[in-house]
C-alpha cells in the first residue's frame, strides 16, 4: 500500500507539473487578460512540490522496513544492513536517485513559486512554466522507463544488497548534496528561458536569480569535496582525484556555475553581460544534464558508476536534446533583443571577471573533450583512456592565469580603473610569488606545476585579505567577508594540492608480525592480525603501531572486508592525522610466508585540500546570507518609503 501511495502521488505530481506548464505558458501569451489562469501556477508548483516530497518520502519508508516486494528495495537492500546504508539505498541506484532528483526539482520549483516577488509577474509564470516542462520531462522518464515502486510478482526472500562501496557514511550523504547543485542549476535554467521569453534581462532578474545559483553552488562545492574525500580515504589508492569521467560530471557544472555567479553579480549590479550570464546559465544545466547522461548511460566506465542502463540513458539523451537544443534555439531567436547592457573599460572590476569567465569556460571545454575524447575514438576502433598527463598541464594553461587575476580582480574599481593604482599590491603579489618559487626550490626537486602551485597559493592567500584594507571590518558588508573566505579557500586548497603533489611519499612493504618499516618521518610496526565481523561483512584487521619522528606510537586498524550480499572484497583504509599531513595504510593479504602486504603514504597537508573547499563553500553561505540580508533590508526600505508617500498623499 505504501508503494502504491508514493507511485500515485508521483503520478499526480507529474499532472500539476502539466497544469503548471500549460498555466503558465497561456498566462505569458494572454499577458494582463491572464491573471485568472496565473494564479493557477504557483499553487500547482508548491503541491506539485508536496506531492514529489510524499513520493520520496513512501521510498524511505520501504527502504526503512526492506519491503521485499519492492523490486527496487529487493535488488539494493538487505535486511542485515545498518539503517542508514539502508535509507541510503534508496538514492544509491538509477530510479531512487531519480526519484531524489526530481523531488529536489519539485521542492525548488514550489519554494520560488511561494518566496520569490522580486521579478515581473509575466517573467515569473514563463519561469514557472519552464520549471514545470523540465519536471515533466523526469516524471515520464521515472514513470515510463523507471519506476521506484514496481512490485514484485512474487517478493523475495532476501535482498540483493547494495554495493559495498556505497557502504561508507560519506556516500551516504555525498549524493543527495550534489543532487542539489545539479537541481539548482535548473533553476537558473529556468529564470534564463524565463527571461527570454519575455525578454526582460533586468538587474532584478539578476538579482532574483543569484541566491538560487549561489545556493546551488554552495551544494556543488560541497558535494565534491565530499566525494573527493570519500574517494581518497574508501578506494584504498590514496588518490583524492582521478580525472575520472563521474568525477568530471561533477567538476563541468561547477565551473560554468562559478561563471555565472561571477557573471550574475556584475549584471546585478552594474547592468552589463546580459547575454553572457543567459548563455551560462544555460550552459550550467546543459553541463548538469551531460553528467547526467555520462553517469547513467554506460557510455563510459568509472569506478563511481554504480546505476548505468543503455537504454533508459537514451532517454536522457532525448530529454538533453530537447531541453538544451530547445533553450540554444530560444537563444538565437531572441539573443538579438538582448542588449550586451552597460560598457566598461579592460582595466576594471568588470573586466577581470570577464577574463576569469572566459578562463573557467575554456577549462570547462578541456574538462568535456578530455571527458568525451575517449569516446570519439572509440566510434573509430581506437580505444585511448584520457588522464592527468592531459588534464593537468592543459588545464593550467588557463587556471594559472585565472588565479593571478582572481588575486588582482578584487583590488580593482567597477567600471574603469588603472594599474598604477595599485601598483603597491601588484609589487606586493609579484614579490610573494618571487619569494616562493625561490623557497619552495631550495626546499627540494620539485616538478614544475606544484613549485607554481606552491608559490601561488601563498600570493592569492594574503591577497585574499586585501579587499578588506582601509575598510572598518565590523561593518564590512557579509558578501565582501563571504569573497575573502572563498577566494582563501582557494588558495588553502591550492596549497593542499600542490604540497600533496610535490611531498608525498609512497612504501609498499611486506613485513612479519613484529617488523618495522618506515614512510617519511613515520616508524612503521605491524603489531598483528586479527579477523573481526560486522553486521554484514567479515574482516581481516591489522594493528599497525604508527611513531611520528620517534615520538608515542598511534594504533592503525586499516582492514581487508569481504561482504557477502552481494559477495565483494573492499579495503578500508586507516588514516593518521597530524597538523602537517596524513599517514595513509592499507593491508593487503598475506603472501604465504607469513608476512602481510603494507601500502602506506605520507601525505603533508593534504588535508588542506577539503579544508580548502570547506572554506570555498562557506564563503558562499557567507555571501548568501549577505544578499539575503540585503534584499530584505531594501523591501523593507521600499515598503516603509512608499508608506510615507501614501501618508503624504492622504
Amino acid at each position: 500500500m505504501i508503494a502504491e501511495l508514493g507511485l500515485a502521488a508521483l503520478w499526480l505530481a507529474a499532472a500539476l507539473a502539466a497544469l503548471q506548464l500549460l498555466t503558465g505558458a497561456l498566462a505569458v501569451r494572454a499577458g494582463e487578460d491572464g491573471a485568472e489562469i496565473a494564479a493557477l501556477t504557483r499553487p500547482a508548483a508548491v503541491l506539485q512540490g508536496v506531492l514529489a516530497g510524499f513520493a520520496f518520502a513512501m521510498l524511505l519508508w520501504v527502504f526503512a522496513v526492506t519491503d521485499l516486494s519492492v523490486k527496487l528495495v529487493a535488488s539494493n537492500s538487505h535486511s542485515m544492513k545498518p539503517l542508514i546504508y539502508k535509507l541510503s539505498g534508496a538514492w544509491g541506484n538509477h530510479e531512487g536517485s531519480m526519484l531524489l532528483w526530481v523531488t529536489v526539482m519539485a521542492l525548488a520549483g514550489g519554494l520560488i513559486a511561494l518566496i520569490e516577488r522580486r521579478l515581473p509577474e509575466r517573467t515569473m509564470q514563463a519561469t514557472l512554466s519552464a520549471q514545470g516542462f523540465v519536471a515533466l520531462g523526469f516524471y515520464a522518464f521515472l514513470l515510463l522507463s523507471s519506476n521506484p515502486f514496481e512490485r514484485l510478482p512474487v517478493p523475495a526472500v532476501e535482498g540483493l544488497g547494495l554495493n559495498p562501496l556505497l557502504q561508507d557514511i560519506g556516500l551516504a550523504f555525498h549524493p543527495p548534496t550534489l543532487y542539489f547543485g545539479y537541481v539548482g542549476l535548473s533553476i537558473a535554467f529556468s529564470f534564463a528561458v524565463g527571461a527570454l521569453v519575455t525578454r526582460q534581462v533586468t538587474p532584478d532578474f539578476a538579482s532574483a536569480m543569484r541566491p538560487w545559483v549561489l545556493g546551488a553552488w554552495v551544494f556543488l562545492t560541497l558535494g565534491i569535496t565530499a566525494g573527493s574525500y570519500w574517494a581518497y580515504y574508501e578506494l584504498g589508492w590514496g588518490g583524492w582525484w582521478f580525472w575520472d569521467p563521474v568525477e568530471n560530471a561533477s567538476l563541468m557544472p561547477w565551473l560554468a556555475a562559478t561563471a555565472l555567479l561571477h557573471s550574475a553579480s556584475v549584471l546585478a549590479a552594474r547592468d552589463a553581460l546580459r547575454a553572457w550570464t543567459i548563455m551560462l546559465g544555460v550552459v550550467a544545466f546543459s553541463m548538469s544534464m551531460v553528467g547526467t547522461f555520462l553517469v547513467r548511460s554506460g557510455i563510459l566506465t568509472s569506478v563511481h558508476a554504480f546505476a548505468v542502463d543503455p537504454e533508459r540513458g537514451t532517454f536522457i539523451l532525448f530529454l538533453l536534446m530537447l531541453y538544451i537544443g530547445g533553450a540554444l534555439l530560444l537563444f538565437a531567436l531572441r539573443a538579438g533583443t538582448v542588449t550586451e547592457g552597460t560598457r566598461f573599460a579592460v582595466a576594471s572590476r568588470e573586466g577581470a571577471l570577464v577574463f576569469n569567465n572566459v578562463m573557467l569556460s575554456a577549462t570547462l571545454a578541456i574538462v568535456l573533450l578530455g571527458t568525451l575524447y575517449p569516446l570519439l575514438t572509440e566510434a573509430f576502433d581506437v580505444r585511448v583512456s584520457v588522464g592527468p598527463p592531459y588534464f593537468n598541464p592543459v588545464g593550467a594553461i588557463f587556471v594559472i592565469p585565472m588565479l593571478l587575476v582572481m588575486a588582482v580582480g578584487p583590488l580593482l574599481r567597477w567600471r574603469q580603473d588603472g594599474f598604477g593604482r595599485i601598483s603597491r599590491e601588484l609589487a606586493l603579489i609579484g614579490a610573494l610569488i618571487l619569494a616562493g618559487l625561490i623557497l619552495f626550490a631550495l626546499i627540494g626537486e620539485i616538478d614544475l606545476l606544484p613549485l607554481l602551485g606552491l608559490a601561488l597559493s601563498g600570493a592569492l592567500a594574503v591577497t585574499s585579505f586585501l579587499p578588506l584594507k582601509g575598510r572598518k571590518l565590523r561593518r564590512t558588508p557579509i558578501a565582501i567577508w563571504g569573497m575573502v573566505v572563498a577566494h582563501f579557500g582557494i588558495a588553502v586548497a591550492l596549497f593542499g594540492m600542490a604540497s600533496e603533489s610535490a611531498f608525498s611519499q609512497e612504501r609498499l612493504a611486506a613485513v612479519r608480525i613484529g617488523e618495522e618499516t618506515q614512510v617519511g618521518p613515520w616508524t612503521i610496526t605491524l603489531a598483528g592480525v586479527a579477523p573481526v565481523a560486522g553486521p554484514n561483512w567479515t574482516a581481516i584487521e591489522g594493528r599497525i603501531a604508527a611513531s611520528y619522528d620517534g615520538g608515542e606510537p598511534r594504533i592503525l586498524r586499516p582492514q581487508a572486508r569481504n561482504f557477502w550480499a552481494p559477495p565483494q572484497e573492499t579495503t578500508e583504509s586507516e588514516l593518521a592525522t597530524r597538523w602537517n599531513g596524513q599517514l595513509y595504510a592499507v593491508i593487503g593479504n598475506e603472501s604465504g610466508d607469513g608476512r602481510w602486504q603494507l601500502r602506506l603514504w605520507w601525505k603533508p597537508f593534504v588535508t588542506l585540500i577539503w579544508y580548502g573547499g570547506v572554506l570555498v563553500a562557506l564563503g558562499g553561505v557567507l555571501a548568501l546570507v549577505g544578499r539575503v540580508l540585503g534584499d530584505i533590508r531594501r523591501r523593507a526600505f521600499r515598503r516603509r518609503l512608499a508608506d510615507r508617500r501614501a501618508e503624504g498623499l492622504a
